[in-house]
């Protein structure tokens, strides 16, 4: 039986390109836990697990999904069978209850060993793509309208992103829609805007700031009350016209279930990490596709690893109406990968190579990693 010989996570800090502001946190680096799995056959699996903001934003951490993969995941995986991904994950689950970002890292290398294995993407493990290609849109994160504007036009010109989500939720209601508005204004019809809340309004807020985004001509709003608030989320669904999307509500297949029993959305944003894996964001969005929402690719502003490893997922989406924002690496000051992901015509490549079709760049992992080793 192959098993698996070595087990390393380490944590990787890699600077941002500008501040990233969020209503809970301004992030100015990004923290990476690199999985690599060692197999007895000689493959090696890599996987990523990446928060954003460290704990402000939900329940997992760099630090601790280290640790949950060095304690209570690894002898798990010391004592299965890598090429039983799906067995493997559900002894993991029986041993660990949630963890999921941690979860999410340990499935994708262990997809990565089996695709390199095999000699097919992840993509095809997954039940074969339907694209080769996926939209990819941009935040616009400083906070500062002018700056936004700029960034943007740049983008526009660089044929790199005609989507763009704004960070919203830190100042009042009025400044944020005005900030929202006169970027909507510059761009017009040559660009999708949405926003993204990330759970900073009550109910009455949202109200009164989706009524008023929705005049201005945005697209979609995400996650605009908290998590656990289905009841406001499915009214604001029913009241608006403008798609209301559900990110932070949706951790797994038994949320994506319950939100689409409530009708309180009309659009998912899958996340693998978030989800607790890749089988488990497929679930996600066969479960959306069933009820009719509406998909999205999101992210953790993760590295290249994650990154891809999301976009072979994405790829295989009978439906993907609203794209996807997998730019995480454009994000980061250095790449971590011997080459970039390809970005060009306002999309991401997916590989066609074994496994996730990437190469971390030894030099730059030693670099960053926080133990200085």
């Amino acid at each position: 039986m192959t098993r698996i010989d070595g087990i390393e996570t380490l944590i990787v800090d890699v600077p941002t390109i500008r501040p990233h502001v969020l209503s809970m946190a301004t992030m100015h680096r990004q923290t990476i836990v690199v999985v690599r799995l060692r197999c007895s056959d000689g493959v090696v699996g890599i996987g990523e697990g990446t928060t954003i903001g460290g704990l402000s934003y939900g329940e997992e951490c760099p630090e601790g999904i280290k640790l949950a993969i060095d304690t209570y995941i690894a002898p798990v995986l010391r004592a299965s069978d890598p090429t039983r991904v799906a067995a493997t994950m559900a002894q993991i689950g029986k041993a660990v209850v949630g963890n999921h970002f941690a979860k999410a890292a340990v499935e994708t290398a262990l997809l990565d060993a089996m695709g390199k294995r095999l000699g097919l993407p992840v993509s095809e493990l997954l039940g074969g793509r339907h694209r080769d290609t996926l939209p990819v849109a941009w935040t616009l994160a400083s906070g500062n309208t002018a700056k936004d504007i700029d960034e943007a036009e740049r983008m526009l010109s660089l044929r790199r992103h005609n989507i763009f989500k704004l960070k919203i939720g830190k100042r009042p209601v009025a400044d944020d829609v005005a900030h929202v508005a006169e970027i909507k204004r510059a761009l017009g019809d040559r660009a999708s805007v949405r926003v993204d809340v990330n759970q900073a309004w009550d109910e009455a807020a949202a109200s009164r700031g989706i009524a008023m985004l929705e005049d201005a001509g945005v697209d979609l709003i995400e996650q605009p009350v908290a998590r656990g608030n289905r009841s406001a989320l499915a009214r604001l669904a029913a009241r608006f016209i403008v798609p209301i999307m559900a990110d932070e509500s949706l951790h797994g297949p038994e949320d994506a279930f319950a939100i689409a029993s409530q009708a309180a959305a009309d659009v998912f944003a899958v996340k693998i990490a978030q989800s607790g894996g890749l089988q488990a964001a497929a679930r996600v969005g066969a479960i959306a596709d069933a009820a009719g929402i509406g998909l999205y690719g999101g992210t953790m502003l993760e590295g290249g690893i994650g990154t891809i490893a999301s976009a072979h997922l994405f790829a295989t989406f009978p439906r993907l109406d609203w794209g996807t924002e997998l730019f995480g690496p454009l994000l980061l000051t250095e790449e971590i990968l011997t080459e970039p992901l390809a970005y060009g015509e306002f999309s991401l490549q997916v590989p066609n190579k074994p496994g996730l079709g990437i190469e971390l760049d030894e030099d730059r992992i030693a670099f960053f990693r926080r133990d200085g080793r």
